[in-house]
């Protein structure tokens, strides 16, 4: 099972259709969960980091492999993410991707991760990452299953 936490509403019906549509593709491999959170971006940041921390605490199960949304974090390439997607499959049914608010990850959350991984050194919008991550994941799944996906 996928499970996603993300701090933050996707509000625009274009993104909505784009996750909509990911989550459906990513069901024929998995079964795929999305929790979102509010942002608590108008507070100072340190406490708006360590609410959201404690919200997304409550969505971690002590099994989950987690993998946190970090500019911080390894990148790696698709087939990369691939493989590494697979190898924690072996081991762990449940991979929990938490993805932070405005501020960033709360170093608790971070602390609680197995894997702290990066997309870009670029900042991207949350709600367009969601869809990226999505994209992603399922591109995973292609690659893992040598089904045909375009470059």
């Amino acid at each position: 099972m996928i499970k996603i936490i993300a701090i933050g509403f996707i509000k625009e019906k274009y993104l909505k259709d784009a996750i909509e549509e990911y989550q459906k593709r990513i069901k024929k491999y998995t079964n795929i969960e999305i929790i979102e959170l509010k942002d608590e971006g108008i507070l100072d940041f340190n406490k708006a980091k360590k609410i959201e921390a404690e919200k997304i605490a409550k969505y971690i199960n002590e099994k989950d492999y987690i993998i946190t949304l970090e500019i911080e974090g390894k990148e790696y390439t698709s087939p990369e993410f691939a493989e590494k997607i697979s190898t924690i499959q072996i081991e762990n049914s449940n991979i929990t991707f938490i993805i932070g608010g405005s501020y960033g990850l709360d170093e608790r959350i971070k602390e609680r991760a197995n894997l702290p991984i990066s997309f870009s050194k670029m900042t991207f919008p949350h709600q367009l990452f969601r869809v990226i991550l999505l994209e992603q994941i399922y591109r995973a799944y292609k690659i893992n299953n040598h089904e045909s996906y375009h470059k």
